[in-house]
């Protein structure tokens, strides 16, 4: 059974950094590309990143460039979403997923259930 488990997510102040983690089981991430997700109340689901299967190529919407890193261990089945430098309007629900590169939540399959992200003094 494909299963992902987001982690990370809470309450941090404005310039606060996260780390989220998207851990998987069930299947081996190595053949999929990841992407992180986000959505916000009353918005669509927003591709913030996606990272490739196999050389790593690595996409960041305009709005987190320099500030978000994503990054993957294969051997530890989990791929990683470094937030720095928070803003308010970074609070959302992230989601992991697995699929085809790329930042259409169309290419993705397989998701998780998602962690709380809060920006707030």
């Amino acid at each position: 059974q494909v299963q992902f488990v987001e982690s990370g997510g809470g309450l941090v102040q404005p310039g606060g950094s996260l780390r989220l983690s998207c851990a998987a089981s069930g299947f081996t991430m190595d053949y999929y590309a990841i992407g992180w997700f986000r959505q916000a109340p009353g918005k669509e689901r927003e591709g913030v990143s996606c990272i490739s299967s196999s050389d790593g190529i690595t996409y960041y919407t305009d709005s987190v460039k320099g500030r978000f890193t994503i990054s993957r261990d294969n051997a530890k089945n989990t791929v990683y979403l470094q937030m720095n430098s928070l803003k308010p309007e970074d609070s959302a629900v992230y989601y992991c997923a697995a699929g085809l590169y790329g930042s259409s939540p169309t290419n993705y399959d397989s998701w998780g259930r998602g962690t709380q992200v809060i920006v707030a003094s």
